[in-house]
């Protein structure tokens, strides 16, 4: 890493540590909020979020309706704040996701649950915001301060928080062990990322697009390192599930255009592995996110994930190595990391 570290990149390496903060704090706000699920009736989860905390939102998807059955729907804030016209929410969990929790229209979401009865939480740093005062039960982001603008450890720590949920609700004590495990294999993925990330980033210095493509679990990923990347080096990166890329969008696809490819093992890795083999054909420039050999060995540059980790935690260490691209490839293009131009640490919307 660089001689004088950013604060993103000291963020950045603070994420085993606040993983392990939020796990172990959660525990019990978990339980209690799963409880209470079951005691209402909750037949579905309804997620209002934005930004980073939205490709949060979309990691739960696929884990409440993976190991707990339960349907999920992304909020439309807008019907809320604008049209004034909400859906009957009846037998759901309306659930925020906010790192500041200041966001007036992902407020008003969980504002009109309330006014209708319905069960409310939040997953917050902020226990004192105005999205916590509107949540039944609050989960907790023990990261301390994020003074970088680009969300890393919040983002991580929300991931975390939102498998404490799934966990509690499903009672299943090897995933529960499993999630205790993500601190150590957080250090682990970013003591292997770390040099290569920094070593290959001058490569793509000059990149003005690219496309970031996963699929299943870590679809959500590949949403949140095409927003570092814009945020933070200022390209046009654009995600897609591996499945709706092919239609339309591969025709983008020419002699050393820029794909990430995130690849963990687990059931769609047969799947990304053909994927990967068309680009191949088709002269792409692979960069590699994965645990799998043959997979890693797909790409010119590869950021390599720890092995024998389950599908389902595996976007928690998969969005690290995105990461840290984000801050070497800023960091060669001249960019300061901790101020992409333009933004704020609070982006307050209606």
């Amino acid at each position: 890493m660089s001689s004088s570290p950013s604060l993103l990149e000291k963020e950045i390496g603070e994420q085993p540590e606040a993983l392990a903060r939020t796990i172990d704090g959660n525990a019990k706000e978990a339980a209690a909020l799963a409880s209470e699920i079951k005691a209402r009736g909750v037949i579905y989860v309804m997620i209002a979020a934005r930004g980073s905390s939205d490709n949060a939102g979309v990691y739960a998807k696929y884990m409440f309706q993976s190991f707990n059955g339960l349907p999920v729907a992304m909020a439309t804030p807008s019907l809320y704040t604008f049209h004034h016209t909400p859906p009957r929410l009846s037998n759901v969990l309306v659930l925020g996701i906010s790192q500041s929790g200041q966001s007036e229209d992902i407020v008003e979401v969980l504002a009109e649950a309330r006014r209708q009865g319905a069960l409310t939480a939040a997953v917050t740093a902020d226990g004192k915001s105005p999205l916590a005062r509107q949540a039944d039960h609050v989960l907790l982001l023990q990261t301390g301060q994020e003074k970088a603008v680009a969300a890393t450890k919040t983002f991580t720590s929300s991931l975390a928080a939102l498998a404490c949920i799934s966990t509690a609700l499903d009672a299943n004590g090897e995933r529960r062990d499993a999630l205790k495990r993500l601190p150590e294999l957080a250090s682990r993925t970013l003591q292997a990322a770390a040099g290569p990330a920094a070593a290959r980033a001058e490569r793509y210095r000059y990149m003005n697009r690219c496309v970031v493509i996963s699929r299943g679990f870590c679809y959500g990923i590949a949403m949140e390192v095409a927003l570092k990347l814009k945020e933070l080096t200022y390209i046009t990166a654009e995600a897609y599930s591996s499945a709706d890329f092919q239609h339309g969008p591969m025709a983008m696809i020419e002699e050393g255009f820029p794909v990430i490819l995130i690849a963990p093992s687990g059931t769609l890795l047969p799947v990304m592995q053909e994927f990967a083999q068309g680009l191949a054909d088709r002269h792409a420039e692979i960069i590699s996110i994965s645990d799998a050999q043959e997979m890693l060995e797909r790409g010119v540059t590869r950021l390599p994930l720890p092995q024998g980790v389950p599908e389902w935690l595996s976007p928690t260490l998969a969005v690290m190595p995105g990461q840290l691209l984000g801050l070497h490839l800023a960091i060669a293009k001249g960019l300061n990391p901790d101020a992409p131009r333009g933004l704020h640490k609070v982006t307050v919307t209606r």
